[in-house]
């Protein structure tokens, strides 16, 4: 499809005379666009909900998330996987975002970088992208041959691969394994999309990566168990998981997190059942580190004893 045939490149009727407007007028119009993004969003829950499970079952198994993308797609795919390894606990190596152009693409524009199939095969060759792993395509327009290219070549290694575009029958959408299409509508600046646009993948990742972390046992109830203690203040945040989830004491707490070998996880299964530090890692690393889970397995083996 043409460029200026897409939805993303319309321009919008409610924004004409935006230039007109009085600064509260315009702020309360932006405003106006942006709540129409959820909405866009909330019908993609099924396709977003399938490829949780997609990416979870994969990433379980010891493959990759990998997010690829140009521009302002590209910079949220980076962003998202940077903070999912202080967030979550992960090794940096477990989740990569990869922009047309490189590092340096994510703070200015590197011309022509977003036109290279052959750049996203070199890209993803040099992190060894392989069958195991999970590719996130983005690009609103959904032509971006940057991110054509990738979920081509990952289906040349019969990887999986998932786009997140905002146009309808999308180019990206004929060699993506699913897609996630929330149709935003015209930019409150034509072709701006890095607002609505760029709101909507925002939202689809937060879905699709919180998603996966909860899959893969980082949360217990609504904590971030799986905090990384690496200063004073990860330090005290691990210390309130463990008061918030036991009922103990600070300083019960903080003998729990020693005992654990700083591992909040380990910590909360010790409190709330009788296994030690050895046997709780065990049943974690046997229940994909469904911390839940243990608990109510070793709570049951009381009940019955």
């Amino acid at each position: 499809m043409e460029v200026e045939k897409l939805v993303t490149e319309q321009r919008n009727p409610a924004t004409i005379a935006i230039d007109q407007m009085t600064t509260e007028e315009l702020i309360q119009t932006i405003n106006q666009e942006d709540q129409k993004v959820a909405v866009a969003v909330a019908t993609q829950t099924k396709k977003i909900a399938q490829a949780v499970d997609v990416l979870s079952q994969r990433f379980m198994a010891g493959g990759r998330l990998i997010y690829c993308g140009a521009g302002t797609s590209g910079r949220l795919g980076v962003l998202d996987a940077a903070e999912l390894v202080p967030t979550f606990g992960l090794n940096s190596d477990q989740a990569i975002g990869l922009i047309a152009g490189g590092q340096k693409a994510m703070f200015q524009a590197v011309e022509g970088a977003e036109d290279s199939a052959d750049l996203a095969v070199a890209d993803l060759q040099r992190i060894n992208f392989s069958a195991k792993d999970t590719l996130i395509a983005l690009a609103s327009s959904g032509r971006t041959p940057y991110a054509i290219g990738a979920v081509k070549y990952s289906k040349q290694l019969n990887a999986k691969s998932i786009a997140v575009v905002c146009v309808p029958q999308s180019e990206l959408a004929k060699y993506a394994d699913l897609t996630i299409a929330p149709i935003v509508g015209p930019e409150v600046i034509t072709g701006s999309t890095r607002m609505k646009a760029g709101t909507a993948q925002k939202m689809v990742l937060n879905m699709l990566s919180t998603g996966v972390m909860i899959k893969a046992g980082k949360v217990y109830q609504n904590l971030m168990v799986d905090v990384l203690p690496t200063n004073e203040k990860l330090v005290n945040r691990a210390i309130r998981i463990i008061q918030a989830t036991t009922g103990e004491t600070r300083d019960a707490a903080e003998v729990l997190l020693n005992q654990a070998h700083e591992q909040v996880p380990v910590a909360i299964v010790m409190a709330k059942t009788t296994l030690d530090y050895t046997a709780a890692k065990t049943y974690l690393k046997q229940n994909a580190n469904q911390v839940g889970k243990v608990i109510q397995q070793q709570n049951q083996r009381l009940t019955k004893k």
